[in-house]
């Protein structure tokens, strides 16, 4: 170790109290962090890109300061995509310090492992209070049956108005409006549901039948509409 001319001359002080790091909740636990290693918690965080054309919502599992699992949605952007098919594959197997300084591809990606890990290190995680945390594949149950993230796509004009395109129901198909044009309901197709369904050999019109549904009032409706394409 180097030290100035202005240091050396000192005169020597002896360091009084040291208390350590302050314990931090971690899985049902109080612990102190010293090392990468002491790391464990379930987590989610959300990043931007610099531009903010898209957004990624990002959720890893840690056990002992590895990435067990790591789940990545993005949105706003095709290459977002691209870059979450990657950073699938990268963050798995890193440690929270090894992911933080890692190219996640996606500026999006980068910012939400950014912000995880400041959660994670603090111990603001999901699981701080839950005893053993939670198991790997928690991350999946975000995603719900058909393993699909829970979207929302709306867009709204002055001229217009609304237009329902999707929701957690699933993917909009029409909208009901009443007699004032105002909407009452709408009608969707769960697309992970009509998926698993086909894989299992079902025949694409009836597993799109089974897959239907409707919210609201739709069957009181006086108009029903395509809301992308009328």
């Amino acid at each position: 170790m180097n030290y100035s001319n202005e240091v050396m001359t000192m005169c020597k002080v002896a360091k009084g109290p040291n208390h350590g790091a302050a314990p931090i909740p971690q899985e049902g636990q109080w612990t102190k962090v010293k090392e990468v290693k002491d790391v464990s918690g379930l987590t989610h965080g959300v990043g931007w890109c610099a531009p903010q054309q898209g957004a990624c919502k990002l959720t890893i599992n840690v056990k002992a300061g590895i990435i067990q699992e790591a789940l990545i949605e993005t949105i706003g952007c095709s290459g977002m995509t691209h870059s979450a098919a990657m950073a699938s594959e990268i963050l798995p197997g890193k440690t929270i310090l090894e992911a933080l300084n890692t190219d996640l591809v996606c500026d999006a990606i980068n910012t939400a492992m950014r912000e995880l890990f400041l959660q994670i290190v603090y111990g603001r995680t999901q699981t701080a209070f839950s005893e053993n945390g939670l198991p790997i594949g928690a991350g999946l149950e975000d995603l719900g049956k058909g393993l699909r993230s829970q979207v929302a796509t709306m867009y709204g004009t002055i001229e217009k108005g609304p237009r329902y395109l999707e929701l957690a129901e699933g993917y909009v198909t029409n909208i009901g409006l009443d007699e004032n044009d105002e909407i009452i309901g709408y009608k969707f197709v769960h697309l992970g549901k009509m998926m698993e369904m086909i894989a299992k050999g079902m025949d694409a019109n009836e597993a799109l039948n089974k897959a239907s549904g409707k919210y609201g009032r739709f069957d009181e409706a006086a108009k029903v509409i395509d809301p992308r394409h009328e």
